[in-house]
């Protein structure tokens, strides 16, 4: 990016400057749709350059800046220490002025408040005194804030910074909460040119990728050796649906590891992941990216912001959309197409009372790829480019809908209410063919074996309905201070998938497939199935504060998951199950000094049977898989807070863990027992004002420790996960406005299954081996609103296992290429 004052940049971080996209129309009405928009957007509409009152003329901001402060009258501040946030909504409340704050992350800054009569620029200084902020008028009735130690040389990549948001379930900064919690910033999407959630997760060590199975494409994923498929949420509720995420309208991806029913309800044996979503903001801008690769790729997205003074000064309105075409570098017939629209609303922004709707819509019309078959204990050894399914006979259709309401209301500078409900709406209609190798044998050559194209098919419905009502408080008992979150959650989940089976559906070869041949496979009914749950949680943390070093949480939930399904295909069946399960976490952190923590925490989590919506007369009878973590971590902001080191120690536990009787497939039990032991560490931030670093390892020991029917498997790796993982991402901006980065990621051996580790004819463990993989990025400004970025993904070509399933393996894109431009207003 070209250099600019800091605080022009930081407004244009603040305010999102590119976003990301995807899409399903008629490729003519799509494209024309997305074009029109970009052009009137960026031609047509009044554009208002934001700045901050550093980029106004010297001699102007004199005498403004001397015209205001005649002006202040004394006022009576009554405003107690807090976090940023909560005292200057208390400052602006009671001065009507607005306080423009360039990184949502100073909010967690702490301020000494400020009580007595006095100008509201006499009582800003105290406000921030001690906290390295400066402010300035930029206007009779707004301040700005700055960083003061950076005021030259930061720019719009100080998204990197590791004063990142707080999670919306918990009070406090990330330095200071007793877990893992990963944030992957926009600056680091925008620089990588991600255009799925996946690309951002790659971000994360001890995250890897699972390939989607029978009943539900889409993102799976594992966290510290757990599957991770059902515990995605968008703004802290469930994002229940079965597709493939564009990060078109995210803010930043977060990645709390380690188990977390009692803040998100069922599920997080290994962690979550919550997409925080873009917002208005009181600014006016414009901007978005058009990028063109290899593999006939073509991407535009656009952000539009803007106030809307027609319903009052603190009303604005933003919208995100995106179109997205492609190919697979590498895979024959493999395409993505995706279109996406994400319009918010918002008023009463920088007041005390905050309302704003929201919707998201994104569509796909993919021909999907379920990758390469399995052959013997290893991947089949065939060309990258080998496609086993059908051009005209497979695809993946999704829609999905999102419409969120959230209100928010400070009482005070102490207490905030906040409630959001949402109404989601999940649809999907796909066919894809899972490649098998047809009687395998240690004595057949490679062209003489055939495969099965199994034909997974399903059209499916899927509604999430849910309240959550969150309620957060800080106040003083004696000498502890006290930060406590609690809150309810009553929902309501439906999955209405109907599925048939295939015959007659032609084979093809292993070495030279087919991809042209007609679909000939007759179906017939497999499952018409009905699943509805309701749910209801409560929870309540307490963070209590003592002796100025030393905090104690502890936190408690209780839910109710009463889920209900039935079958309508012969034989039908009906089965209902009720859970009700507590779940806790207690912490206990010492700061030996102010920019560092050392914490020590426990907590649990659990699975029900139909955490998926999914029961059978093997698991509708089973209480919930119950998991324990305990884990030592400690987190540090060094370099005057611009570089974020953290680390753990853990120990996670399924205790109770389903297994499948392989002499009856009506019986499922809890007889196993699976552990998994780790390492992590985690640097994010500065290490100079030119060069910025995302970086982190994960060393994950994960075992089977017992099972009763599988006594074979005691002692193997968990399925799909690698024992070490490792990524980093570094941007260096070099003179002359040039920035160049390069990242990687190596992720070690995996293999396909815990409880049938080894193949049969062979007796080996089934898996595949260890890859690095390696991307570049380079870009340019042309001027002050249009940069040039190129990006180069997969440098070394190289040929790797990306997502792993028990039946196929999907292959990694090969090299690719993105160039394109970026624009803002």
């Amino acid at each position: 990016m070209r250099s600019r004052t800091k605080c022009t940049e930081q407004v244009r971080k603040r305010e999102n400057l590119p976003a990301r996209a995807g899409s399903a129309w008629p490729v003519s009405y799509r494209w024309l749709a997305v074009g029109t928009l970009a052009v009137y957007t960026a031609v047509g509409s009044r554009t208002i350059n934001v700045a901050f009152a550093q980029d106004v003329p010297a001699a102007l901001k004199q005498s403004e800046a001397a015209s205001q402060q005649t002006a202040l009258p004394v006022q009576q501040f009554n405003i107690a220490a807090g976090p940023l946030d909560n005292v200057l909504k208390a400052f602006e409340a009671t001065t009507t002025i607005r306080v423009v704050m360039p990184q949502a992350e100073l909010g967690d800054i702490q301020s000494p408040g400020v009580s007595g009569l006095y100008t509201a620029e006499q009582a800003m200084t105290l406000l921030l005194k001690d906290t390295s902020i400066a402010y300035r008028f930029t206007g009779a009735h707004t301040i700005a804030l700055a960083l003061k130690q950076s005021s030259t040389t930061i720019d719009v990549n100080e998204a990197l910074s590791p004063l990142a948001t707080s999670s919306p379930k918990y009070a406090g900064a990330l330095r200071d909460i007793p877990q893992s919690i990963d944030v992957v910033p926009q600056a680091v999407m925008q620089q990588q040119n991600s255009t799925t959630l996946r690309d951002a997760l790659r971000n994360v060590a001890g995250i890897s990728l699972a390939a989607g199975e029978g009943g539900s494409q889409g993102d799976n994923l594992t966290i510290r050796g757990f599957t991770a498929r059902n515990d995605l949420f968008i703004d802290g509720m469930r994002d229940f649906g079965s597709y493939y995420r564009d990060p078109f309208n995210t803010q930043e991806v977060q990645v709390l590891q380690g188990p977390s029913s009692m803040t998100f309800g069922r599920g997080s044996t290994g962690g979550v992941v919550n997409q925080a979503s873009k917002i208005p903001s009181l600014s006016h801008f414009i901007s978005g990216d058009l990028d063109f690769g290899t593999d006939l790729t073509r991407r535009v997205a656009v952000d539009v912001s803007t106030p809307l003074p027609l319903f009052g000064k603190t009303a604005s309105f933003r919208m995100n959309v995106m179109g997205h075409e492609g190919n697979v570098a590498g895979r024959n017939v493999a395409e993505n197409r995706r279109f996406g629209v994400a319009p918010s609303l918002a008023f009463g922004l920088g007041t005390s009372t905050r309302l704003v709707f929201s919707y998201f819509h994104q569509t796909a019309d993919d021909i999907p790829d379920y990758g390469i078959p399995w052959l013997y204990n290893g991947p089949a050894p065939v060309n990258r480019n080998n496609y086993y399914g059908f051009e005209k006979g497979n695809f993946l259709r999704t829609y999905d809908d999102i419409g969120t309401i959230k209100l928010e209301h400070d009482f005070n500078s102490h207490i905030m209410l906040r409630n959001q409900v949402r109404y989601a709406n999940y649809v999907r209609d796909v066919q894809i063919t899972e490649p098998q190798v047809l009687s395998p044998s240690l004595t057949t050559s490679l062209s003489a074996y055939l495969i099965n194209r199994n034909q997974l098919a399903a059209n499916s419905v899927e509604s999430y309905f849910t309240d959550q009502l969150d309620l957060s408080a800080n106040f003083q008992t004696g000498m502890f201070s006290h930060s406590v979150v609690t809150g309810i959650e009553v929902g309501r989940e439906t999955s209405d998938p109907v599925r048939p089976r295939y015959t007659n559906v032609p084979t093809t070869s292993l070495l030279n497939p087919d991809d042209n041949q007609v679909f000939s496979g007759i179906a017939a009914p497999s499952s018409n199935v009905h699943t509805s749950a309701q749910t209801f949680g409560g929870y309540m943390v307490d963070t209590v504060k003592f002796a100025h070093k030393f905090e104690l949480t502890g936190g408690l939930r209780w839910d109710r998951f009463n889920a209900h399904y039935t079958q309508q295909v012969a034989p039908a069946s009906a089965f209902n199950r009720l859970d009700e399960k507590p779940t806790w976490r207690v912490a206990f952190t010492y700061h030996p000094v102010p920019i560092g923590s050392i914490y020590l925490s426990s907590s649990t989590s659990f699975n029900p049977s139909a955490e998926s919506l999914a029961l059978s007369a093997a698991t509708a009878n089973l209480p919930p898989e119950t998991n324990r973590n305990i884990e030592v971590g400690t987190k540090w902001d060094l370099l005057g807070g611009k570089l974020s080191l953290r680390s753990a120690v853990f120990q996670t536990e399924k205790m109770n863990a389903r297994e499948p009787d392989p002499n009856n497939a009506l019986l499922n039990v809890l007889a196993g027992n699976q552990r998994v032991r780790g390492v992590e560490v985690t640097v994010s931030g500065h290490i100079t004002n030119r060069w910025e670093i995302l970086s982190s390892y994960a060393y994950l020991d994960a075992k089977v420790v017992s099972s009763i029917f599988y006594p074979a498997s005691i002692g193997a790796q968990l399925a799909n996960v690698p024992a070490n993982t490792f990524n980093f991402w570094t941007n260096y901006r070099l003179p002359k406005h040039w920035q160049v980065g390069t990242g990687g990621n190596f992720v070690d051996s995996r293999t396909a299954s815990s409880t049938a580790p080894f193949d049969p004819l062979t007796g080996l463990v089934r898996q595949v081996p260890s890859y690095w993989v390696f991307n570049a990025m380079a870009s340019h400004p042309i001027n002050d609103h249009l940069s040039i970025q190129a990006n180069v993904y997969n440098v070394a070509n190289r040929y790797y296992y990306d997502q792993l399933h028990p039946g196929h393996i999907v292959l990694g894109a090969g090299r690719s290429a993105l160039i394109g431009f970026k624009f803002k207003f």
